[in-house]
């Protein structure tokens, strides 16, 4: 187990287990990505694993923030993490499966929800160690399954942000709509500027009014193989002007 900053302003710190999944940058990007407003009062993260995106949202909000996860051993260290970093007032963590917790969950109670959902389906990029299948593959939790379970707990005109391969984009925005989740912003993802994005950040509204808005894309590193002054400024904990 190690224990790293969270962000580079040094604020928070995590633990991380190398057998489970790690915090990476796209838990950084959501974060910073999903719409809070002052009256956001409950917000709701859908396989919080070690907790990163509801740690991090805790500078941006002072709403209570929800995070479910199915694995037990990733619940201990985001319990841990939690405890660490004195935010038991802030965070509940809840170890369950969100497709049967959800049932009992009342109607329309969260106005956000943030979810870095498993990227592919069943029958891609397998992997042997069972913590890392269920955080990388559909086998729990699919993108059908987020968005009927958002339709029932968010507030009417709630949002819910997730962060996904683009090459899945088209199915997104059908399954969003399906349940009456109307997209509302996108931001496209590259390694480097002239690469073709490889991960999109999409963010609906239920019930929402029709008008999508596109930001400018996010490039993650420069030409030297060093993160850009946009993603530094994500990282040091400053909001992006196109972010």
């Amino acid at each position: 187990m190690k224990l790293n900053d969270l962000m580079w302003d040094g604020k928070y710190k995590i633990y991380q287990n190398e057998n489970l999944f790690k915090l990476s940058i796209d838990s950084i990007l959501l974060s910073y990505f999903v719409s809070l407003g002052k009256k956001t009062k409950n917000i709701l993260d859908i396989g919080t694993g070690n907790a990163p995106i509801p740690i991090i949202l805790t500078k941006r909000t002072n709403a209570k923030i929800y995070g479910v996860e199915i694995q037990k051993k990733s619940y201990e260290l985001a319990k841990k993490n939690i405890e660490m970093n004195n935010l038991e007032n802030k965070i509940i963590l809840i170890n369950d499966d969100i497709k049967k917790l959800y049932e009992s969950l009342e109607n329309n109670f969260f106005d956000t929800i943030v979810c870095n959902p498993p990227y592919f389906k069943c029958n891609t990029k397998f992997t042997n160690n069972k913590s890392r299948k269920l955080a990388r593959n559909e086998f729990s939790l699919t993108l059908n399954d987020i968005f009927l379970i958002s339709k029932k707990i968010l507030k009417d005109k709630g949002n819910i942000a997730i962060i996904n391969r683009t090459e899945r984009l088209a199915e997104i925005i059908f399954l969003m709509k399906s349940n009456s989740i109307e997209p509302k912003k996108i931001q496209f993802v590259h390694t480097k500027k002239e690469n073709e994005s490889k991960l999109v950040l999409i963010e609906g509204t239920k019930n929402g009014n029709p008008g999508l808005k596109c930001y400018p894309p996010l490039i993650i590193q420069d030409d030297k193989n060093l993160y850009t002054n946009q993603i530094q400024q994500i990282l040091l904990g400053k909001k992006s002007d196109t972010l």
